[in-house]
């Protein structure tokens, strides 16, 4: 996600050379989604560029790939899970969790398959799981049955909270195409580790974007009163103005718990500096 182009030339300088192109991102936000690993293994050597742009706090929360989760469905896939644990191991600590995300048909009597799997995963990571069937959200019985299995080897739930996204019809074409490919489901709010973590989407409208994750900033205000430390994603279905959404989100919480650590001044492109209104 930190090369995504509407932030070129805005919020970062045109043309950064690959090697610089993260270093720019990392002084806007401290953690990023790793998507690109959901399509394919990266080189150890890219790997490597990563960590040398962020410091050792910065947070990869990074997708398991495909071939794992939604290729072979979760067996046997030690070949690809090696490549991809030597791949990223040059991150070190800046692989805050490992993030599986299940495919829509992953339903609850798979849950089996999935404890199995994460019981042979290396102990030397934390792991996440995204789920999008809508029975987890919806049934009772299947919300227990995967938290049993998560909370059996300390993993975390991901929600991905599209609630604000499917509340009003669509008004845009990003956002009529948000509505084809995202998950309705319902709001989740409950951490099963101290190291929770929370994707949103809001809208195209800033104002409801932000009105949407209000109770995020609560419910993140408690989690630190807590002890826990969480991450949390901002996305808008263009995420044209998501790093700024992000910075705004995080003073939001510091709103309500004024002993949060700003965060640093970010890099700019050289040009007026950009706004949200």
């Amino acid at each position: 996600m930190w090369t995504h182009a509407p932030w070129q030339g805005r919020f970062v300088p045109h043309r950064l050379p690959p090697g610089e192109r993260l270093r720019a991102y990392a002084s806007w936000c401290n953690a990023v989604e790793g998507n690109t690993t959901f399509y394919a293994i990266p080189a150890r050597g890219t790997v490597e560029t990563w960590a040398d742009q962020t410091d050792p706090d910065f947070r990869f929360v990074l997708k398991l790939p495909r071939s794992i989760t939604h290729e072979r469905r979760l067996g046997d896939v030690g070949a690809e899970l090696r490549s991809f644990l030597h791949a990223i191991e040059p991150l070190g600590p800046r692989a805050h969790a490992l993030w599986i995300q299940l495919p829509p048909a992953f339903a609850p009597a798979d849950v089996g398959v999935l404890a199995g799997f994460l019981r042979r995963l290396p102990p030397s990571h934390r792991y996440a799981v995204e789920v999008r069937h809508r029975a987890f959200f919806e049934n009772e019985s299947a919300t227990r049955l995967l938290e049993k299995a998560l909370a059996g080897v300390g993993a975390e739930w991901i929600p991905f909270d599209t609630t604000a996204l499917f509340q009003t019809p669509p008004t845009s074409d990003m956002e009529r195409e948000a509505w084809t490919k995202k998950p309705r489901v319902a709001r989740r709010t409950v951490a099963l580790t101290d190291r929770p973590i929370v994707r949103y989407i809001g809208r195209d409208s800033v104002d409801r974007t932000v009105e949407g994750w209000r109770g995020w900033a609560d419910q993140v205000a408690q989690w630190l009163r807590e002890g826990r430390s969480p991450t949390v994603f901002i996305h808008t279905p263009d995420n044209a103005d998501a790093l700024l959404l992000a910075r705004r989100f995080h003073d939001d919480v510091r709103a309500r718990l004024p002993e949060v650590e700003p965060l640093p001044e970010p890099m700019r492109a050289p040009s007026e500096p950009p706004t949200l209104f």
